[in-house]
């Protein structure tokens, strides 16, 4: 049972490195006993996000129900056969993560298939399932059994949560309008989005940012680092956001080239280990 589950995660380990070089950096930066897991937990909703984003030519509602179903089943017979699900299911069962959180996830994946306009309540529902609770998976790994630690920092980890899938929706502005007819900014009209509305947008952004910082700072030692880092990164992607007109937003996906990514990876360690992180 030890050698099928090391090897069930490291095929979220594998997934992890092929959907994302920037996350995988920053959990590598983790203590040991905190990888597998935060890899287990991004297996699992990459997955579930590529059955909604991709699956062209599929019945996508039946994809995702059937997920839905099979994980659950997975975290109440605490086994699986499916790599992705039986490490997820060890994770959860191991840190007692609350299935709420997964539900509201899950329900947002299936927002995904019938939303293509948010209302405000819409849209606070879809960051909350999509990116809030997924930080809260996080967090309650890297608290392990710290019962308050995890309670004082879950705003900051929602915040965090929200700031990053916020700057996902602008820079994937163009994707998602035209592609796949997705518009997630409550009374923003995409055919005239301006600059008063994109400023409105950043300032709401910068909140989160400001707040998630906080709990950043207070994060045990062991995942301080590899969390930092991935803001550092949106940091950097929020700054060239903002530096980019909205009308070429609307034109291409702005995004951080690679020799950055490694600059603000560095720059990031020493900053954390000299105790300067700002």
């Amino acid at each position: 049972m030890n050698l099928y589950n090391e090897t069930c995660f490291e095929c979220s380990k594998i997934i992890t490195n092929k959907y994302s070089t920037s996350f995988s950096k920053g959990i590598k930066t983790f203590a040991k006993r905190f990888q597998y897991p935060i890899y287990a937990v991004y297996g699992f909703v990459r997955y579930a996000d590529e059955i909604v984003d991709t699956f062209h030519g599929f019945n996508k509602a039946q994809l995702i129900g059937e997920f839905r179903t099979v994980t659950f089943e997975a975290i109440e017979r605490k086994i699986s056969l499916n790599p992705v699900l039986q490490s997820f299911q060890e994770v959860v069962n191991t840190y007692q993560i609350d299935l709420h959180l997964i539900d509201a996830f899950l329900k947002s994946m299936e927002m995904d298939l019938e939303n293509t306009n948010y209302t405000n309540d819409g849209y606070k529902e879809y960051i909350y399932g999509s990116a809030e609770v997924v930080g809260l998976m996080c967090l309650r790994i890297f608290c392990e059994e710290d019962e308050t630690l995890y309670k004082h920092l879950v705003p900051k980890a929602r915040s965090l949560g929200a700031a990053f899938q916020k700057i996902n929706f602008l820079r994937d502005i163009k994707s998602d309008f035209e592609e796949r007819g997705r518009t997630y900014f409550p009374a923003v009209d995409f055919t005239k989005f301006n600059e008063q509305e994109k400023k409105l947008i950043e300032a709401d952004i910068k909140k989160d940012f400001d707040d998630a910082l906080e709990g950043i700072l207070q994060l045990p030692v062991g995942a301080q680092l590899g969390v930092y880092i991935a803001y550092v990164y949106y940091l950097e992607l929020f700054k060239k956001i903002r530096e980019t007109p909205a009308e070429v937003i609307m034109q291409k996906r702005i995004r951080v080239s690679d020799s950055q990514k490694m600059f603000l990876y560095f720059q990031a360690y020493v900053q954390q280990k000299f105790k300067v992180i700002s």
